[in-house]
């Protein structure tokens, strides 16, 4: 998946690697990990969905204690490993 990422609607790129982590545990469903844009850098490649801009708004400007921003240890863990595996294999 090559594309610049305001080519493709169906997707949202960040290389935020914690906020990539934070959506993944909501259960966004990761697309991709574009590693061609930019050699020294990842992007984390979303497929779009109607829950993504609030889920970042809970990320970014959620208070501590908010059950919203609250994410299960074990699925920020597994989120966080699954994007781990996904950035250093070299056929994803």
């Amino acid at each position: 998946m090559n594309h610049k990422p305001s080519s493709d609607p169906r997707y949202f790129y960040t290389s935020n690697f914690y906020l990539a982590a934070f959506l993944f545990a909501k259960g966004l469903e990761l697309a991709n990990v574009d590693r061609l844009t930019d050699k020294r850098r990842a992007t984390f490649v979303f497929i779009e969905s109607p829950r993504r801009e609030e889920i970042m708004h809970t990320f970014n400007f959620a208070q501590e204690d908010d059950e919203d921003v609250v994410v299960d240890a074990r699925k920020l863990i597994q989120a966080i490993k699954g994007l781990k595996d996904k950035l250093y294999q070299n056929d994803y």
